[in-house]
């Protein structure tokens, strides 16, 4: 659920009125938390139980800190603004803590930290409170977060492997170093942290896998032009919507007749040119299509990075449809989950091209890569990636 401003207004406007400021000395309470971060979590993005999200969120806000794990834990990343309200009650009673001179329950916040169960954003709330107590803590539990399933803790982790690995190649410890930001890459799930890493691998003659890094489809099989001139192809189902045949040949734009050809791209992030395989077309529609064998059901995210129009399909579900031309191309530009199921799945994409003549407006591709929801590649059992500085699967 994403936020809006006028959410984060409503927000604030009921904190204030409730007349509680992070500040408060007042005394702490020990009462169970459950109850009222059930009100908490059941704030809806349009008003719904704000009122009593507010009343809870006073009582919440004075528990003794004793209490912060068990607070934290009501953290569910399914409900951002719950969270921040409880993040807002978290940061409340760590400050009055602290105002009053007391220590934070740094033993219990640790433990919690270890939960992987629990919230990324709990977690990661945890690890700050536990270093405003400790700041030398930092270095011990990094060394514990470098594979961790959230996200930000895992790149503070990454990027202090990062500085150790540096400080071996400023000491001219060039093998040592080498080897640091091997270690240190795979793990790293962050676009420009692996940017960063495979620079550093490069400069030390290291071999470098990115697009196994990434998990990126290298190989596809590619069909156009259709028409799109006047944006018609965006709605109109072509053949390959309906059935890919990989032997069939179809009539293209202009009445020429096209047909598949296999494609491997060469690039590091996966780019297939379309400009390159099909000619410079303007108001066109591609396809392009990738058999992915699973050796079991699991549920991935397919992200699509495209400065075109675009649509995805997973064995004939749409996952995804970006109706937006010439706004740039980013890795992940567009996330969607999809569910592999076991054996050979039908991923088929669609790239339109528009009838802009701007030379900025002339790209044609795509790169699409299959992932977990943290970004670590998942892999087609036919893939051998290669195994010295990959992601791993």
């Amino acid at each position: 659920m994403k936020m809006s401003a006028g959410v984060i207004r409503a927000t604030i406007a009921f904190l204030c009125a409730a007349n509680v400021a992070f500040g408060q000395t007042g005394s702490a309470e020990r009462r169970d938390p459950g109850p009222f971060l059930g009100k908490i979590n059941a704030v809806g993005p349009h008003g719904e139980g704000h009122r009593d999200a507010a009343a809870a969120w006073q009582v919440l806000s004075k528990l003794d800190a004793a209490q912060l794990p068990a607070v934290l834990a009501g953290m569910r990343s399914q409900n951002l603004l719950a969270e921040n309200w409880i993040r807002a009650a978290v940061e409340a009673i760590a400050e009055r803590q602290e105002r009053a001179g007391r220590t934070l329950p740094q033993k219990e916040l640790e433990q919690f930290l270890a939960q992987v169960q629990h919230a990324p954003r709990a977690r990661r709330l945890a690890y700050e409170l536990i270093l405003r107590a400790d700041p030398a803590a930092e270095k011990r539990l990094l060394d514990g977060l470098i594979d961790d399933p959230s996200l930000e803790l895992r790149r503070d982790a990454v990027m202090a492997a990062f500085h150790a690995a540096e400080a071996l190649e400023n000491a001219d410890k060039k093998d040592a170093a080498r080897d640091a930001y091997k270690s240190a890459f795979r793990s790293a799930r962050d676009v420009d942290q692996i940017k960063l890493f495979a620079d550093k691998l490069r400069k030390l003659e290291a071999s470098v896998d990115l697009p196994s890094h990434f998990g990126f489809l290298m190989n596809w099989h590619v069909v156009g032009p259709f028409e799109n001139r006047g944006d018609v192809g965006y709605q109109q189902a072509y053949p390959p919507e309906s059935k890919v045949e990989l032997k069939e040949s179809y009539a293209g734009q202009d009445h020429t007749k096209i047909a598949w050809a296999g494609h491997t791209t060469q690039d590091d992030f996966g780019l297939v040119d379309l400009n390159k395989l099909l000619g410079n077309h303007k108001g066109a529609v591609a396809y392009a299509f990738h058999e992915f064998a699973a050796t079991e059901p699991r549920t991935v995210d397919i992200r699509i990075g495209s400065t075109n129009a675009n649509k995805v399909w997973l064995n004939g579900e749409l996952l995804t449809a970006n109706h937006v031309y010439h706004a740039g191309r980013d890795i992940d530009q567009y996330v969607a989950k999809g569910k592999l199921k076991a054996g050979a799945n039908q991923i088929l994409v669609k790239i339109l091209q528009n009838e802009q003549t701007e030379p900025w407006a002339q790209d044609w591709q795509f790169q699409l890569r299959v992932c977990d929801a943290i970004g670590t590649p998942v892999f087609s059992s036919d893939r051998k990636p290669a195994t010295t500085t990959s992601g791993g699967s």
